[in-house]
């Protein structure tokens, strides 16, 4: 994290001001969000790949995504389609916040980036190379867009930005570890304005990954339904700018929402099967965090990844720090897929733009929550419905047992 040695510097509000979606249900953050609010299915046969030797062939994937429609200094060939998604997101949130790249400069703005897989896609056609021709014939230009790391590298190139640059490949919760790292940094005063999200694309890989685990979806995901069967892999750019209330007001920007805290901790019980007790500490001590009680939370923005086991497990969770009062608590998967490292990016995305429009996100392909799951589950089912919110909670959950939860706040 952050390096405060030295004079303590006085910790500061951090506000969101700019939002960039590059997902499976559309591309900039208000058609994400009003296709979001109608309930909108993202998913479709795979198209990026030969799926027909797969039983499950569906995923959440970007199919009208052109990077040189949305980049200005990348060489698309050059790299990754993760880091692609990824700088094509942080345009569209630096275009969204009105904010320049001499006034990101003077900032000292960077980018922290979550990943699951990092550049798979780049690791699956090495393989087929390998494979088809052995070693002699791996192309070694695109061996060199491997490392995960060039994703948060592909941000900072595409913008310029030169304050500090991180890839976080935490999995499932890396876009919200992202979230936290930036606000640290921004909270602190070692940067004013940070770039924070998460970036994976659909690929073989990983798609053959959880399809061995059984953790695919029959058809489409239905998240705390109880004929919910499984996940079905998506991908996409999620990207925030955070940045001070005071520098957000200083140039007039509007203020999405406010960072009031977050907190990180492991199960450190078992590699796929999350917690309850574990994610519950995790959700105390967000609220502690941010100076929250439980009964002012409005609304859940869940992992909900619509596989039996993470779905009631996460109720359990709810079910333990709020009681019978769980707030309305819905899965934007439904819509997306398993976006892997850009899920809870998407999370706080979907957050923002539900303050802004006073709207909850609702759980897709669902009429109504599995009833063992308990009494009090309200997940949203079908489309959005108009709620005013004050303060929500955005969960990331990840194998390993790596629980991020950001608490967010409409901005007094």
């Amino acid at each position: 994290m952050a390096d405060t040695a030295g004079a303590a510097r006085p910790s500061r509000r951090v506000v969101i001001t700019g939002l960039g979606a590059v997902s499976p249900v559309g591309i900039g953050a208000d058609v994400f969000a009003a296709a979001v609010r109608a309930g909108v299915d993202g998913t479709a046969p795979i198209e990026s790949f030969d799926a027909s030797a797969f039983p499950r062939r569906k995923a959440g994937e970007v199919l009208d995504f052109e990077p040189a429609d949305h980049l200005k200094r990348l060489d698309p060939p050059r790299w990754g389609r993760s880091g692609l998604l990824a700088a094509a997101a942080a345009r569209l949130a630096v275009a969204d916040a009105g904010i320049d790249e001499e006034q990101l400069d003077t900032a000292r703005a960077g980018a922290v980036m979550g990943t699951t897989s990092g550049e798979s896609a780049v690791v699956q056609a090495l393989a087929e190379q390998w494979i088809e021709g052995g070693l002699a014939s791996i192309d070694g230009e695109l061996a060199g867009q491997t490392p995960a790391s060039r994703i948060a590298n592909a941000v900072s190139a595409e913008l310029r930005l030169t304050g500090e640059t991180q890839t976080i490949p935490t999995a499932c919760s890396a876009s919200n570890y992202a979230l936290g790292y930036a606000y640290d940094l921004v909270r602190s005063g070692e940067a004013e304005v940070m770039l924070a999200g998460g970036a994976d694309a659909v690929n073989r890989l990983t798609h053959a990954g959880f399809y061995a685990l059984g953790a695919m979806a029959e058809d489409v995901p239905r998240p705390f339904a109880a004929d919910r069967s499984g996940i079905v892999t998506g991908e996409g750019g999620a990207v925030l700018v955070l940045e001070t209330y005071e520098h957000a007001v200083a140039r007039g920007a509007r203020m999405y929402a406010e960072i009031l805290g977050y907190a990180a901790n492991c199960d450190a019980a078992h590699m796929v099967h999350p917690d309850a007790t574990s994610i519950a500490a995790g959700i105390r001590a967000a609220h502690e965090a941010a100076g929250v009680e439980p009964e002012q939370i409005d609304y859940i923005c869940a992992h909900g990844t619509g596989t039996p086991t993470n779905d009631s497990t996460e109720v359990a969770a709810a079910r333990e720090v709020f009681g019978d009062r769980i707030p309305p608590i819905s899965s934007i998967k439904s819509m997306l897929g398993h976006t892997m490292g850009a899920a809870s990016g998407f999370g706080a995305i979907a957050c923002c733009k539900a303050f802004e429009q006073d709207f909850l996100p609702p759980t897709a392909n669902v009429t109504e929550p599995d009833p063992a799951l308990g009494e009090g589950v309200d997940c949203v089912p079908g489309v959005g419905r108009e709620a005013r919110l004050d303060i929500v909670q955005n969960h990331g959950f990840a194998f390993g047992g790596n629980n991020v939860i950001t608490i967010l706040g409409r901005v007094s």
